[in-house]
């Protein structure tokens, strides 16, 4: 059975029955005048406010998607007074990862090159380098490669200090280009060049070395122009 709320008191008109009083008792008046005015005073009771609806429970806070690539940022560089080729903002766009297709195949077995560490003190930043210094292996360079290692490259000695120009000449994988002064300052980079191309990759400033590591590696790992690395023995 439902529970059914007892009747509101009416508002209005209403009757008053004072026993035992005479009509025009002053009495009478006093007890009709004084219910008169509590009935009225509830009648004139403003309607209570509907209680304020109820908060939607709060939801946790869904975790931020986790970045598809992580850039080391770019440490500060110190060197001013010498000839650096800054990076841009953005690199150039990246290429397929993996050998290019057509990539020609290798018509001779080439000798294994010295390998030296090549260290970036400002970074902590490391390639473990193959040394080309006879001109054969300079021209060679990393031509008809297929693969690379993420801190693996080649370290080119080359014939003197000047503006160098390098290409892409039956180059299967894409590389970044470090070109480097005497001193081990980096004074510009070529990013992603582009595989099997011969169009010329330089940089503006003279140099005296060039470390190719894979595409991307120098903003992976925070390095730029104006930045030095140890030349290691081997290359002088």
């Amino acid at each position: 059975m439902a529970r059914l709320s007892p009747p509101e008191p009416p508002c209005g008109a209403f009757f008053l029955f004072v026993p035992d009083r005479k009509v025009g008792d002053p009495t009478s008046r006093l007890v009709g005048l004084a219910v008169a005015v509590a009935i009225s005073a509830a009648c004139q009771k403003a309607p209570e406010e509907p209680p304020p609806p109820r908060a939607a429970p709060r939801l946790a806070d869904a975790p931020a998607p986790p970045s598809a690539t992580v850039l080391k940022p770019l440490a500060p560089a110190r060197e001013t007074g010498r000839c650096l080729d800054p990076l841009p903002p953005s690199p150039p766009p990246a290429r397929p990862a993996g050998p290019a297709r057509g990539c020609p195949p290798d018509p001779e077995k080439a000798s294994p090159l010295a390998r030296a560490e090549v260290r970036f003190p400002e970074t902590g930043a490391r390639v473990d380098a193959e040394i080309a210094r006879g001109e054969r292996d300079v021209t060679r360079g990393l031509m008809y490669r297929r693969e690379l290692g993420e801190d693996q490259g080649m370290l080119f000695r080359l014939d003197g200090r000047r503006v160098h120009t390098f290409w892409m000449h039956n180059t299967c994988i894409s590389l970044d280009m470090l070109f480097v002064d005497g001193d081990g300052l980096v004074v510009g980079i070529v990013e992603n060049a582009p595989t099997l191309s011969d169009d010329i990759q330089k940089v503006a400033c003279p140099s005296l070395y060039v470390l190719e590591t894979n595409a991307g590696w120098t903003r992976r790992h925070g390095v730029r122009p104006g930045h030095k690395l140890v030349v290691p023995d081997l290359a002088r």
